[in-house]
């Protein structure tokens, strides 16, 4: 409930939080397995400054990485991807991703997408792909809010 001028208290944002089903944490530890980086088509959505991190972690400009690594979506860009639908960044002997630390934030930010949090259903969808979900450290509602509201997916 919004308070006096429209806006929500500490408390009343803190309450809604609390009353979701994950309000315990979730349990994720990236196992960089590469599964979420491959299969189906897709996108993955780049900024101006993600592109630029990533060309400078592979050494080249972000006119070449954007060349070679990057497509034009209407006026969005997105990571391209080999016609196996692996990401063109996924390492295809390790099967790991070229760019890890420079990651755009839809990978970052992966497994805790609106879309995954949705309920204990979606989230075990999530977790049938994801050999990280429901493994390692619990991750506490607080760090999930905050992964959630970086990208809406």
């Amino acid at each position: 409930m919004a308070g006096a001028g429209g806006t929500s208290s500490a408390s009343e944002s803190s309450t809604a939080e609390k009353a979701v089903w994950y309000a315990g944490g979730l349990r994720f530890q990236c196992t960089q397995c590469g599964d979420c980086c491959s299969g189906g088509e897709g996108y993955v959505w780049v900024n101006q400054a993600e592109i630029d991190a990533m060309a400078e972690r592979l050494g080249t400009t972000s006119a070449e990485f954007e060349a070679t690594h990057v497509k034009r979506v209407g006026v969005r860009r997105s990571l391209k991807e080999r016609p196996d639908g692996d990401c063109v960044l996924l390492d295809e002997k390790t099967r790991k991703c070229t760019a890890y630390e420079d990651r755009p934030r839809q990978c970052r930010t992966w497994p805790f997408w609106d879309s995954n949090l949705r309920s204990p259903a979606s989230w075990a969808e999530a977790a049938e792909a994801c050999p990280g979900c429901n493994k390692g450290q619990i991750v506490p509602l607080e760090s999930i809010v905050e992964q959630a509201a970086k990208i809406r997916i």
